[in-house]
């Protein structure tokens, strides 16, 4: 079939790399050329299930059935042959809970990373282990995002479907076993389980042991850029990929997105503002927080680390806001074709900082960072008869980035340095929403050329995987370029604190309100 992208000459001496994103609301997979230019993509969303209020669920098959659909698009949409694609990497959603059976069938929903059902079985993980010992081997205190405490809570609300699990997987190392049959995962979404020690970048046996977790039923643990195995017949013939494709370890969406750009080295970060919002450090050593505000992870770089935040519901509050507040919004957006976005980007930036003193607490679905705290819930302070709906806008939108602000101050109490901030995700396209990061932060903030993220981040592992690249370092200064960047006003900087200061406050005035909230 003539798709009118027959491969030409060139195309044919080119070598190729797969990006597979898997997110929370769609995967996303993206061909590149080793050069890192996207050739093709393709997008497939899937539905998200709340059961109950702070539950999160999705099917691990809609995620397989979007990657396998995604591959075979974008292999047809090129007019690539299969035989040139050299490598696959896959990124993803962390610290989802994917349990599957001895003939690797799927034993429930998986059980996500924004789900708060498990502050019970984090106290008991928190008692069993021992807080300080805790944090010593995952770097983490035991917070409900993560993948340990849902196991626990699988185990004791569930035990008929536990005592059939034989696999105990994460949502991107459920796609890597549908391609190779291998079951397997590295070292940078493993990381977050809560069930490694993070400074071995290894399985820890001492909290397997403890919590009563066999290691029989993790998979086999690799750094980032290793090769995990191979596409297999069955699979090729479904995706349209060559058998014996080599398949990359990948990483944690995050970790991947940091790849893509190019965050590998000491004195670099990003911010990605998507359903939720990260700040993610790259640091030479494992730098720990001892309350726990942000979370230490394995890097996708051999040999290094990360600190990273996690705001609950960044993009998230955004979006909660268009769908039920900005209805006008939509309606002109539609008129002129445009993102509803644009038009509540527009709105919000002619409100003054600060939002005519009306602030914002982004927490939706509890938080993770600066306070892991799965009871705390979103507030509008200081909202009078004179707001409208520009006034919610901003506030929402400059108490998100609060957050992020709060996250990085963390960071550099801890001696991890931030000199360099990349911004990606929904948040990065907006120039409004940049500057005022930019303002807050007290540095510049830059986009990249490429806006493909965690794919071409899992595209890299791969080239480096396949033997293309020599390493990440020198791949991401070869394929990773800085496009729009926005420098700091520090005037504006100084009229930020005034509210800044006072959102903090919000919160330790407010926790004991949520703890009652809940109790209701």
């Amino acid at each position: 079939m003539d798709n009118g992208f027959a491969e030409s000459e060139g195309m044919r001496n080119l070598k190729y790399l797969l990006g597979i994103d898997l997110g929370t609301s769609g995967t996303k997979t993206v061909l590149f050329e080793e050069t890192g230019r996207a050739v093709a993509s393709e997008t497939i969303e899937y539905p998200l299930y709340q059961p109950k209020n702070g539950w999160a669920e999705q099917e691990p098959e809609d995620w397989w059935n979007a990657a396998r659909d995604t591959v075979k698009a974008v292999i047809a949409k090129s007019g690539v042959k299969p035989e040139n694609v050299k490598g696959v990497g896959i990124s993803g959603q962390m610290h989802g809970l994917v349990l599957l059976d001895r003939e690797g069938r799927v034993l429930r929903r998986s059980i996500l990373w924004c789900d708060g059902r498990t502050q019970e079985e984090c106290d008991e993980i928190t008692q069993t282990i021992g807080k300080e010992r805790l944090i010593e081997l995952s770097a983490n205190p035991a917070l409900t995002g993560f993948t340990a405490g849902k196991i626990l809570w699988v185990r004791k609300h569930e035990p008929e479907v536990y005592e059939k699990a034989a696999h105990i997987l994460l949502p991107k190392d459920y796609i890597r076993y549908k391609l190779t049959g291998e079951y397997a995962t590295e070292v940078s979404d493993a990381s977050g389980m809560q069930l490694m020690d993070v400074a071995k970048r290894t399985w820890s046996d001492e909290i397997l042991e403890g919590l009563g977790i066999e290691k029989r039923l993790l998979g086999k643990m690799y750094e980032s850029q290793d090769v995990t195995g191979e596409v297999h017949q069955e699979a090729a013939a479904l995706t349209g990929l060559a058998a014996g494709t080599i398949v990359v370890g990948g990483a944690g969406d995050n970790p991947a997105a940091a790849i893509g750009t190019g965050i590998v080295s000491q004195g670099k970060a990003f911010t990605t503002i998507g359903t939720s919002a990260v700040v993610y450090a790259v640091s030479d050593r494992m730098a720990l927080d001892p309350k726990g505000r942000v979370h230490t992870l394995c890097a996708s770089v051999p040999g290094k680390w990360t600190v990273m935040s996690c705001t609950q519901a960044a993009g998230l509050s955004l979006q909660w806001l268009r769908n039920h507040v900005c209805t006008p919004e939509m309606a002109e957006a539609a008129e002129k074709g445009v993102d509803p976005y644009e038009i509540m980007t527009a709105e919000a930036a002619r409100v003054p900082i600060g939002s005519e003193k009306l602030i914002y607490l982004p927490y939706l679905m509890g938080e993770r960072s600066p306070h892991p705290d799965p009871d705390c819930r979103g507030v509008f302070f200081g909202l009078s008869a004179m707001h409208e709906r520009p006034h919610l806008i901003r506030s929402v939108m400059e108490g998100i980035s609060f957050s992020q602000w709060e996250c990085v101050e963390v960071f550099r109490e801890m001696g991890v340095p931030i000199e360099d901030m990349m911004i990606c995700g929904g948040g990065g396209r907006s120039p409004f929403w940049r500057q005022m990061l930019a303002d807050m932060y007290g540095c510049s903030v830059s986009t990249v050329q490429s806006d493909q993220g965690g794919a071409l981040g899992a595209a890299i592992l791969a080239g480096v995987g396949a033997g293309i690249y020599s390493d990440l370092e020198t791949a991401c200064d070869a394929l990773v370029r800085k496009k729009d960047s926005s420098e700091p006003n520090m005037a504006a900087n100084g009229a930020y604190v005034k509210y800044f200061t006072l959102y903090k406050e919000l919160y330790r005035t407010l926790f004991q309100s949520f703890k009652d909230l809940k109790n209701i």
